[in-house]
């Protein structure tokens, strides 16, 4: 249960969103005057990650080059923070709003009250379980997991252990990313037995759950992590069990994140892990910001094929999601059940031109 003080909040701020849809906060031009720039307002979801960093330092500078004028929040992972960010950033002219939620199961109330609003809203990462949003910017998650499957079945012969570091599945993306998984393991690599821990996108949960299970299963060979906030608490993990050694030791163990930060990309190059899936975080901050000037322009879209090598599809009634591409990573580039890689050392990787 989530406590009073929490949902206190969130029906405050949902109120007050009410209020100004009511009040027509929302209801006037959408298309900015002549010889300004339109405003839009991004919520950052958090600023404790390497990967949201990146996304925060990506989002001003696509701002700047696509002409609109941005306006920003940081609800610190907390669905009430997010409802009265939305408040804050329409208060403040945002004719369009681009979030990511991480609990998408608890923001209806927030799309529903927007959309009274005639704001326009683009999520970026994840999707919302219910309610209606212009346009989701968004990989396919479900293909993080099957990827991550493929490389490691292959490594492993089709045979052996695993653990599987879940996020939250309260997220979309980490039940995503856990059914693909399963899925492809399942279908593949049914000698495969695969241990999986929800973790809440927690690193200290993620390296108390992995240590128990090396502990109570020594000989597993392979840790899918669903995002590299478990990265550097199963390395030290790892460490201790001493099985910190390279590739061709028989202790190895191997390890594929999920995110493309830099350092899970040096850390590929140097041998400590063994893959990676990488999520277009920069594409994320151009799409969502392109999106949403899209729709203050009132333009629509329809599912299919896009300009910018990704394809549109109908995830619902009123829900398109812009599936853009994440290749799997590692340091040879080789196919690994089918599934094509990039070197960690591409430089068409945003975590290798990250300044």
């Amino acid at each position: 249960m989530r406590p009073r003080s929490v949902l206190r909040r969130t029906a405050s701020a949902l109120s007050a969103l009410a209020l100004l849809s009511a009040c027509g906060g929302g209801s006037g031009s959408t298309v900015a005057s002549s010889g300004s720039k339109p405003v839009v307002g991004v919520d950052y979801p958090r600023s404790d990650t390497d990967f949201w960093d990146a996304y925060i330092k990506y989002t001003p500078e696509y701002a700047r080059q696509l002409g609109l004028s941005l306006r920003t929040t940081n609800s610190q992972n907390d669905v009430a923070r997010l409802a009265a960010d939305a408040q804050t950033l329409i208060l403040q002219g945002a004719k369009g709003i681009a979030m990511a939620p991480q609990s998408t199961f608890a923001i209806a109330p927030i799309l529903a009250q927007l959309q009274a609003a005639r704001i326009p809203v683009v999520t970026i990462d994840t999707r919302p379980d219910t309610g209606k949003v212009y346009m989701v910017v968004r990989a396919d998650n479900r293909a993080y997991g099957e990827k991550a499957c493929r490389y490691l079945g292959t490594e492993l012969g089709g045979k052996g252990k695993v653990v599987m570091l879940q996020g939250d599945l309260a997220s979309v993306n980490g039940r995503d990313r856990t059914e693909g998984f399963n899925a492809c393991m399942k279908a593949n690599y049914p000698d495969i037995k695969v241990f999986g821990e929800v973790t809440d996108w927690d690193g200290d949960v993620a390296a108390q759950k992995l240590q128990a299970d090396l502990t109570a299963d020594p000989d597993i060979k392979g840790i899918y992590m669903q995002a590299s906030f478990a990265l550097s608490s199963t390395l030290h993990v790892l460490r201790q069990q001493g099985l910190s050694v390279g590739p061709r030791d028989p202790k190895h163990v191997f390890v594929v994140s999920n995110d493309g930060i830099p350092r899970e990309l040096k850390d590929i190059s140097d041998g400590d892990i063994d893959a990676t899936v990488s999520q277009p975080v920069d594409l994320y901050a151009k799409y969502a910001l392109s999106y949403l000037k899209a729709a203050i322009e009132g333009k629509t879209f329809k599912p299919g094929r896009t300009d910018h090598e990704s394809t549109i599809v109908r995830v619902r009634g009123g829900l398109l999601e812009d599936q853009l591409s994440a290749p799997l990573v590692t340091a040879d580039g080789g196919t690994y059940g089918g599934v094509p890689s990039l070197k960690s050392t591409d430089t068409s990787l945003w975590g290798n031109s990250l300044g």
